[in-house]
């Protein structure tokens, strides 16, 4: 693939980020430009995943920069989790500056399709866990904060109120 676009990534209160994704009918010029932007954008340091809507794509797909390796995932639904979770500090490209506990399971995977409408299935434990389900909470119009226990989630709105 030739390099695209790095996009600028939305942030909150962008209403783009609180929106369902749609899903994916038709794999075509437009779906392989938005995998590329995902993957060209995705591929900076620090940066672990990346669901379309941070884009402003309100479509299902996106693209992860987990140890070393970058792909992608279109249409991805979970599909198992894990019962052993892992509660360590989460953050988003979205929510910039801001880290918060938040517990997800330890191990996750995901199916979808790739740009050939092949089925494919990602997994993995630890920090490629928990990006599948942050991504995939993202396409549904989540946000990490809203996995926060109360006190944190109140903790978090006031800091994050502060800052805009």
């Amino acid at each position: 693939m030739q390099r695209m676009a790095v996009r600028e990534i939305r942030v909150v209160p962008d209403p783009v980020l609180r929106t369902k994704c749609d899903e994916i009918l038709k794999v075509d010029a437009r779906v392989e430009s938005l995998v590329r932007d995902l993957i060209d954008t995705v591929d900076d340091e620090g940066r672990a995943g990346l669901a379309a809507n941070q884009i402003g794509v309100s479509l299902r797909a996106f693209s992860w920069h987990i140890d070393g390796e970058i792909g992608y995932i279109l249409n991805p639904q979970i599909v198992e989790l894990s019962d052993e979770t892992q509660d360590g500090e989460e953050g988003c490209l979205s929510v910039p500056d801001l880290w918060y506990p938040t517990v997800r399971a330890q191990y996750a995977r995901v199916s979808g399709i790739d740009l050939a409408g092949d089925v494919v299935s990602v997994e993995g434990e630890g920090l490629m866990a928990r990006c599948l389900q942050h991504e995939c909470d993202h396409l549904d119009g989540k946000l990490y904060l809203d996995r926060l226990t109360k006190a944190e989630r109140v903790k978090a709105m006031r800091e994050l109120r502060q800052r805009l």
